[in-house]
């Protein structure tokens, strides 16, 4: 009997310390937005587990989480773009996840078996209504014709949105036609190509480029801006839905997965779920002017509401990752630069 009792109280003993390891969870982000603030308080208050959150660009975490190797603390990574999901998960970073609750939520061509999509953006054209009409630039593809030479403005050519971008024209169009785009985007440079999505927009609006693309919820920032020099910008931009009449317009995603050296994998998953729920999918609208990966969930957000609806490609990301590298070579031999 007293054998059985103390062989009870082992068992209880040593399982104190996995009980208390569920109440914290350890999470790298390469998410930037102030309003994730609270989608994480949210999380503790329902759960009780405590987020211990280290941020820093995609790059350096991915390289961190693989330097620590099986003593990383790591339990779960988000980050923002596809690219760098699909670079997470080549290098090893993300464990499969089995979850119904996931599996029924995030629509097909935004997760993989390691990692789920939690909300997108779309890559809409941009354009000045004193250079332009909607109707010259209707598609992705339209951007590269001679007529608009001397007008077009870009983020770097490496930058991960431009190669995710292109990645997706990859495997839609295919390299002799993606290429032959790509030069005569290169040949329509207003100037050569620098700064982020906000320095497009503004370079559009004050005339020095006709049209950009950018991230949509960039341009939902200046919609909403305190400042109003920049919502008077606004005014002088028309806005294209890319595509409409073939395959849609090219969305990227705000996603994570589970690490595969967690410690904490009972907390990853649901915090995971969690990030699937309606009220987080509200949060990443509400927050960061984001689209929920959740078709199901409604949201009221003034300044997407502005924009409109519009037909979304709902490309498998897997497939448009795997034409990541080809991209970039494809932007080197262009001269995109």
């Amino acid at each position: 009997m007293l054998n059985s009792i103390a062989w009870a109280l082992a068992a209880l003993f040593a399982a104190g310390p996995a009980l208390a390891d569920d109440k914290e969870l350890n999470l790298y982000s390469a998410r930037h937005y102030q309003a994730d603030e609270a989608l994480y308080a949210n999380f503790t208050e329902q759960t009780g587990i405590k987020i211990n959150r280290i941020e820093g660009k995609a790059h350096e975490l991915i390289e961190r989480i693989r330097n620590e190797g099986a003593n990383s603390p790591a339990d779960v990574f988000i980050t923002v773009d596809a690219a760098s999901l699909a670079v997470a998960d080549a290098w090893g970073i993300f464990a499969p996840v089995k979850s119904k609750l996931l599996e029924s939520r995030i629509p097909v061509h935004l997760r993989s078996d390691n990692w789920f999509a939690f909300s997108t953006r779309a890559r809409m054209i941009i354009y000045n209504k004193r250079k332009l009409k909607a109707e010259d630039v209707a598609t992705y593809e339209s951007l590269a014709d001679p007529k608009l030479k001397g007008l077009y403005c870009s983020i770097p050519g490496g930058h991960i949105y431009n190669l995710t971008f292109v990645a997706s024209l990859l495997a839609h169009n295919g390299e002799a036609k993606t290429e032959e785009w790509a030069r005569g985007l290169v040949a329509n440079f207003a100037r050569a190509p620098k700064g982020g999505d906000t320095d497009q927009i503004k370079s559009v609006a004050s005339g020095e480029c006709g049209v950009a693309v950018s991230n949509s919820y960039y341009l939902a920032r200046l919609m909403a801006s305190e400042k109003v020099e920049e919502r008077n910008l606004v005014k002088r931009l028309g806005v294209v839905w890319p595509n409409q009449n073939g395959r849609g317009t090219h969305i990227n995603v705000s996603g994570g997965g589970m690490v595969k050296t967690a410690k904490h994998r009972e907390a990853a998953v649901k915090f995971l779920e969690y990030l699937a729920s309606d009220e987080a999918q509200r949060y990443f609208a509400n927050g960061n002017n984001e689209w929920p990966a959740v078709p199901t969930v409604s949201i009221s957000n003034e300044e997407l509401d502005e924009l409109g609806k519009f037909k979304a490609d709902n490309i498998s990301l897997i497939k448009v990752a795997d034409q990541l590298s080809a991209a970039q070579k494809l932007l080197d031999r262009a001269g995109y630069r």
